[in-house]
């Protein structure tokens, strides 16, 4: 396994756990938003742009989602 796909695996993994703690806090909507930018990395870097740009976008997607919740709840 080179460097590449497990870069690829935490940044999938990293997602998947913060995504099913979001409902806890704030921060791990900001956290799953970082998440979703490694691993739209890891699509470029792969080679595989179509699943850059989708998870590029879910970012931008979870960061509004943090900011909304953020300014609703007046914590981070």
């Amino acid at each position: 396994m080179d460097s590449l796909t497990v870069f690829g695996a935490i940044a999938v993994s990293a997602m998947l756990l913060f995504y099913a703690l979001e409902a806890r806090a704030a921060v791990f909507v900001l956290a799953f938003a970082g998440a979703c930018v490694a691993s739209s990395l890891y699509g470029f870097l792969q080679g595989a742009w179509p699943f850059g740009v989708v998870e590029l976008i879910w970012s931008v997607v979870a960061l509004r989602r943090w900011y909304m919740r953020r300014n609703a709840t007046g914590s981070a």
